[in-house]
């Protein structure tokens, strides 16, 4: 029992829509299989966390300039975006701001605390929106079992907007504003019913990384049939099926050789990671 003092943890109810997580996931199995299947996507995303793990080892404070560089590729709303802050001067403060949201991370009640305070050691405009992002994509990849996906391409509550509203289920969905905020709890409890989903449907194993594919493979959908309208400059028309998953991911940050694909911070293609990470 929660003592006295203990912060409650907001959990919101979801009305998720079975026949849609159903489709999303026949989709991402059947558009994975040319490229070596489910399976290969699974191994690609514990690569990504074993290198955010690695260069974190010794926290925040021993980041070195480079590894950084290279973990913005797998980052795919921030890396376009962060090259202002990577002189040293920018650096410096990126790595203060860091510090402050790993410190006691073990404590999920201060996620949302942190969060805010990452946010507000930057401006708070338009620019910017990417930090939220960045925060977000450093908890979950060096800690996936404490920390959900929480990008704004998951659920933006201030724009009514991400995987989650594709699939809500309710009528006319594109007209309701979903009463569902963008706090850890929330996250938490929308990675809880994709992965009593998946479970329910047979799969049993790397539940972690296959709610994060499902989250993905939602949202690709959605960028597929609105022609790329979000994040368009980092969105092309899509090739195969599971490119915009790859994306959303940052799992398309590394070629076949260990290079960067894209021109991720500086226009310059970095080594990044493990080469067996996918195309």
């Amino acid at each position: 029992m929660a003592g006295r003092d203990e912060p409650i943890l907001e959990r919101p109810e979801l009305h998720l829509s079975g026949p849609g997580l159903r489709q999303a996931l026949e989709s991402l199995i059947a558009g994975s299989e040319e490229q070596g299947g489910v399976e290969r996507y699974v191994e690609a995303l514990k690569l990504k966390t074993a290198s955010f793990q690695a260069a974190f080892a010794d926290g925040a404070a021993g980041l070195q300039p480079a590894a950084f560089k290279e973990l913005c590729a797998l980052m795919p709303s921030v890396r376009r975006r962060i090259a202002p802050y990577l002189d040293r001067r920018g650096y410096a403060a990126v790595c203060t701001a860091i510090g402050a949201l790993l410190e006691g991370r073990a404590d999920t009640t201060t996620a949302d605390a942190r969060l805010d305070a990452f946010e507000c050691a930057f401006p708070r405009d338009r620019d910017h929106r990417w930090v939220r992002d960045l925060a977000a994509e450093l908890l979950h990849n060096i800690d996936p079992e404490r920390y959900p996906l929480m990008q704004r391409w998951v659920w933006d509550a201030r724009t009514n907007t991400g995987a989650l509203r594709e699939i809500w289920w309710a009528d006319n969905v594109d007209h309701i504003m979903i009463d569902v905020p963008n706090n850890y709890g929330a996250f938490l409890m929308l990675r809880e019913e994709l992965s009593q989903f998946l479970t329910e449907n047979g799969v049993f194993r790397d539940i972690l990384q296959y709610v994060d594919l499902v989250t993905a493979h939602v949202y690709a959908g959605y960028i597929g049939e609105q022609g790329g309208q979000y994040l368009r400059t980092d969105f092309a028309t899509p090739e195969d099926p599971m490119l915009h998953t790859r994306r959303m991911l940052g799992l398309d940050g590394v070629g076949a050789k260990g290079r960067s694909k894209v021109k991720a911070i500086d226009g310059d293609a970095q080594v990044v990671g493990d080469p067996r990470l996918l195309n």
